[in-house]
């Protein structure tokens, strides 16, 4: 049986922590190459470490795309970020790219030709998931965690806390009574900053965006509300830590209150399943929840590479759901087409959307009028819940 009464935690990491400063970069790429051909192929890794950016991968798209373009956006993604310290800049860090054209042998295994179908880009397992515990149907820790930084990186662009510099991370424990979230136990947050600020300063400077954040009366215990616990944070982002793409996987999505398959987000084209039926399976979940289905909805999807059709659909309303689990696989089913060029078509994934998703989340984010988070709509609820009756 599952435990009513617990404590939970999720994390999150701000834009300028170094696994999210080699994210953007990727996804930068992958739009550069969406917006010369929105059918390029690209699997695009970025490692950081002291003032050094290395990209690898493979990709295929329009010639035009030459390695110092390439360079020049990985720059651009840096300076966006905010980075202009010693030892990592956007203009003097070396930058080397090592990007080569995809293997014939995987392209002929994806790509549509006679009566095939384009196929996946790999074998593999994904999972969406939705919930009740927030207005955007995520789990409550890891929003708050996102929300938490989201605000602390924005007055930091607007100059309004230059006290901050772009590497950060949080940390939220809610207390659940009865399966639902009734308060925050502790609440941590670690964040580079300007040579000089005192410690004091900093903790209640952050003390106003956790208030912001957290509902009225949530703010936890002064003893479990934790910043910069180690004390000086100056040496931050990829100085301090070296970066990688795909790092953060548990970040970018539900922070471990659900399943995650094994693939990354980033850095890759939306014929890769690792990130378009993630984003599927998060669609048909939310949809599902929003059509009063289910209060919490699992969904996973599996895939072999070169196949269209998905191998499996599962659902798991965990004791919650207003009609059996297997007349939503049905319905599920019926009202998307699961195949990669049908999820790529229905959520209009062919766009350079990408390189904003890289921080705060993949999902709980507001749908773009240019189509990005086009996975957050819920504009599937009434036809999922029609064919369930």
């Amino acid at each position: 049986m599952a435990r009513s009464n617990y404590l939970f935690t999720s994390e999150s990491v701000s834009e300028g922590h170094p696994d999210k400063v080699c994210d953007r970069i990727s996804d930068a790429v992958v739009d550069l190459y969406l917006s010369r051909d929105p059918f390029s192929r690209v699997a695009c890794e970025t490692l950081t470490t002291t003032n050094t950016i290395v990209l690898a991968g493979e990709v295929r798209g329009h010639e035009s795309i030459t390695k110092e373009l390439i360079e020049e956006t990985a720059r651009n993604a840096v300076k966006a970020i905010g980075y202009e310290q010693a030892g990592f800049h956007w203009k003097n860090a070396r930058c080397e790219v090592l990007l080569h054209a995809q293997s014939a042998d995987i392209a002929q295994g994806v790509d549509a030709s006679g009566n095939k179908d384009e196929g996946a880009g790999d074998q593999g397992i994904m999972f969406g998931y939705a919930c009740r515990e927030t207005d955007v149907l995520m789990p409550a820790p890891i929003i708050y965690s996102h929300r938490i930084l989201k605000r602390m990186a924005e007055d930091r662009h607007s100059g309004k806390a230059p006290q901050f510099e772009p590497d950060a991370k949080s940390q939220v424990t809610l207390k659940y009574e009865n399966g639902k979230p009734v308060g925050v136990t502790s609440v941590v947050v670690s964040t580079q900053h300007k040579e000089g600020v005192q410690q004091s300063e900093l903790r209640e400077l952050v003390r106003g965006y956790v208030k912001e954040v957290l509902p009225e009366g949530w703010f936890p215990p002064e003893e479990e509300f934790y910043v910069n616990p180690t004390g000086k944070f100056v040496i931050g982002g990829p100085d301090g830590d070296a970066g990688l793409t795909g790092r953060k996987i548990i970040v970018d999505t539900y922070g471990g209150a659900a399943p995650h398959g094994g693939g990354a987000f980033s850095g890759k084209d939306p014929t890769k399943v690792d990130r378009s039926a993630a984003y599927a399976s998060r669609y048909l979940a939310k949809n599902v929840v929003a059509a009063g289905l289910a209060d919490r909805c699992t969904i996973q999807l599996s895939y072999a590479i070169g196949v269209s059709k998905p191998l499996s659909i599962y659902v798991d309303t965990h004791g919650t759901g207003k009609v059996e689990d297997e007349a939503i696989e049905r319905a599920v089913a019926k009202c998307m087409d699961l195949s990669p060029r049908g999820i790529r078509e229905h959520l209009g994934l062919n766009k350079p959307i990408y390189e904003r998703t890289a921080a705060y989340g993949h999902f709980g984010r507001t749908p773009d009028a240019d189509g990005g988070f086009s996975w957050e709509k819920t504009d599937l609820a009434g036809k999922i819940e029609a064919a369930v009756r």
